[in-house]
């Protein structure tokens, strides 16, 4: 397998670092793509306590993203971020193979 196009912000690492502390067991933060949403595909967060077999690992530090390789394919070259503004904190991919995304940022179409 090639090395993944995907990135992991300071903030994003930063952030998946304070949230894997928190959670025992948990060792990374998962990062895939569903069908659905308003645009057509979203995101999907969640702790992961392992990698699995067909997964890729995104490192910042020692920050971990666990990404699947069919997720991988809609996410090549996108950056994963964590911005704290006055809208609140969340976290966000920016992807440029999405040709459209809906106001809430997990949602997007390619």
């Amino acid at each position: 397998m090639t090395t993944p196009n995907v990135t992991l912000s300071d903030a994003a690492a930063k952030r998946i670092s304070e949230i894997v502390a928190s959670e025992a067991g948990k060792q990374a933060l998962r990062v895939s793509v569903e069908g659905g949403g308003c645009s057509g595909f979203s995101y999907k967060f969640d702790l992961a306590d392992a990698a699995a077999d067909d997964d890729v690992v995104i490192a910042n530090g020692g920050a971990k993203v666990l990404i699947d390789s069919l997720s991988l394919v809609y996410m090549e070259g996108s950056e994963i971020d964590f911005v704290d503004n006055l809208l609140g904190q969340s976290f966000q991919i920016k992807n440029p193979n999405a040709v459209a995304s809906c106001g809430c940022g997990t949602s997007f179409s390619i």
